[in-house]
Formats: structure tokens, C-alpha cells, sequence
């Protein structure tokens, strides 16, 4: 089956599409008019691996000084990390360079595109951007959410494609609770990494490119809950997200498009005390209908724990 991939992009306040399949790429100019078909495998999953020698920055019980105690918790939090799609430093078969470039999270696939994270949730009449701001040269950008009806607010980080695997490793430790902390919003102290109670993941599946040597073992006796949207994720991240004690949501049984509709529909029924099946089955159903497959094809992709 064809699993398509639409993307919008706005470089230069131009609009431009870009379909993707697991065999295929489209690239359709709306301004023109006309389709311009350029073919390319797309199996990414199965790329050859590539050495980038980036360190493990796990961090320890020892170094790591734990926040949680101090915040609002009549604020519930959700923390996305989006490892942006990088063509030279993460094993995939390179996408258009406008929307692969790691560095450069305005125009990037799972970010600034149409259907990446900051865009679709800016344009979401749920969800009010309430700041945007540089972190580092890992975290390139933090955006935080405020939910409009619900007190739920959603940060989102774009990590530098280079550094897929620190953003793989933060995910862990937050779904272990290894990680927390928190920040100050409108003079109130909301948790984030561990201190969320929902914890995502989005981008590409690095586990099938690099391994990690650490166990993530739950550090305080809670259960998080958390999505991952890359290719074959159950598969990837069971043994390490077992150990974290969290719960999974949705996760991926096969190659898969990880964009922001998915994520976005998942969170809105979890909000509403939605159980397991009922997030998985509104994460299918937009998958579904951007992907225009059957929804049972989605749900045969998406799965929960």
C-alpha cells in the first residue's frame, strides 16, 4: 500500500507541496498548476546506518537535579520532542534539501512545513501560541501551547537533526522520569519532561541507525503516558520505553508519515479522558484522512500498547 505524504511548505511566502510514499516523491507547485513527478525509494527505515559519532548524553541520577516537586499541578503538560528530518546526519533516503535540512527548523519537514509540528498546531483553533523561543544548538526551538477550553498547556522542542539521539535519549528519560523540570509561564511553574503526563515523540526512528547502551528505569513510581510517531516504533522502542514504565498510546507497526495531524487529533481525545483505544482510534482516523487510506489500513499502522 501507497501511504502518502503531504507537506506544505512556505519558503519565501510561497506555498509548495511535497507528497511523499514509501516509493515515491511528488513535488506539486499549487502556484502553477501542474504536477512535476520525480521518483525516488523511499524506504528509509532500511537506509544503511550512518556513523556520526555523536556523544550519549544520558544523564545520571547523581548529576541530575530534580524539579518536580514546585509546580501548578492543576496544569496538566504535554511534551513533544521533534527530532527535525535531516538528510546528512539521520539514515533516511534524502527528502527535498528545502525540507531536509536539520538545522533549519523554519522549513523543515516535521516543523515549519504545512503538516510539521509548530505550523499545524499555530493554525489549530484549539491551541494558542503563547511563546517561541531559542534554546540552543541542540534544542533549537521550544514553542509553548496554551490550550483554549482545557488546562492543558503543550511544549514542543525541535531538536537539531544531528542530534536525533539525544533527543531519542531525553524522550526516555522523561518517560522514565529521569528527567524533569520546569518553567515559569504567566506567573505560574508548569512541569515539563517528566513532570508531563503525556510525553511524544516525532520524526525518524534513530534506534534502526544508532544504539543505545543505557537502561531507562523508572525513577519515582509514576506512569506517564506517551506517543511515538516514527517508522516501526513499537518495534524499536519497546525494550527501552518497558523499563520507563510508561504507557504507549500510539506507536507504529510499519513505515509510517510522522506528521502533526496524527499527534494533534491523539492529544485532543486524550484531553477528553479518552482511553487507549479511543486516542489510537482518532489518531487513525486523521491519519486516514490526510493519508487517504482506509481506516483500517490506519489502524493496522497505529497501534497502541
Amino acid at each position: 500500500m501507497c501511504r502518502v505524504l503531504n507537506v506544505e511548505s512556505s519558503i519565501e511566502d510561497k506555498i509548495i507541496n511535497y507528497p511523499f510514499c514509501e516509493f515515491c516523491i511528488l513535488v506539486r507547485l499549487k502556484q502553477m498548476h501542474y504536477l512535476i513527478a520525480a521518483f525516488l525509494l523511499f524506504s528509509a527505515c532500511q537506509q544503511q546506518s550512518k556513523k556520526n559519532n555523536i556523544p550519549d548524553r544520558s544523564i545520571s541520577s547523581d548529576e541530575f537535579k530534580i524539579h518536580s516537586p514546585e509546580f501548578d499541578s492543576s496544569f496538566k503538560t504535554i511534551h513533544v520532542f521533534v527530532a527535525l528530518c535531516d538528510n546528512k546526519y539521520q539514515g533516511i533516503v534524502p527528502v527535498p534539501a528545502a525540507i531536509g535540512n536539520g538545522q533549519d527548523p523554519d522549513n523543515n519537514l516535521y516543523w515549519g512545513c504545512g503538516f510539521g509540528v509548530r505550523t499545524y498546531f499555530s493554525k489549530s483553533n484549539q491551541w494558542t501560541l503563547i511563546r517561541k523561543q531559542k534554546i540552543d544548538s541542540i534544542k533549537m526551538e521550544r514553542l509553548i501551547f496554551k490550550h483554549k477550553t482545557k488546562n492543558y498547556y503543550l511544549i514542543a522542542d525541535a531538536y537539531n537533526g544531528k542530534y536525533i539521539k539525544q533527543a531519542t535519549i531525553d524522550f526516555l528519560q522523561s518517560c522514565a522520569g529521569m528527567m524533569k523540570d520546569t518553567i515559569r509561564i504567566n506567573n505560574k511553574t508548569i512541569g515539563i519532561y517528566g513532570n508531563a503526563k503525556l510525553i511524544a515523540f516525532v520524526g525518524h526512528d534513530g534506534l534502526m541507525d544508532f544504539n543505545l547502551t543505557n537502561t531507562y528505569k523508572n525513577a519515582d513510581g509514576k506512569r506517564r503516558d506517551a506517543i511515538i510517531l516514527a517508522c516501526i516504533s513499537k518495534k524499536y522502542f519497546s525494550q527501552h520505553l518497558q523499563p520507563t514504565g510508561a504507557r504507549a498510546l500510539v506507536w507504529s507497526n510499519g513505515l509510517m508519515s510522522p506528521e502533526a495531524y496524527t499527534l494533534h487529533d491523539a492529544i485532543a481525545t486524550y484531553m477528553n479522558d479518552g482511553n487507549a483505544e479511543q486516542v489510537r482510534n482518532s489518531a487513525a482516523e486523521a491519519y486516514a484522512k490526510f493519508q487517504h487510506c482506509s481506516k483500517k489500513a490506519a489502524l493496522g499502522l497505529l497501534v497502541s500498547e
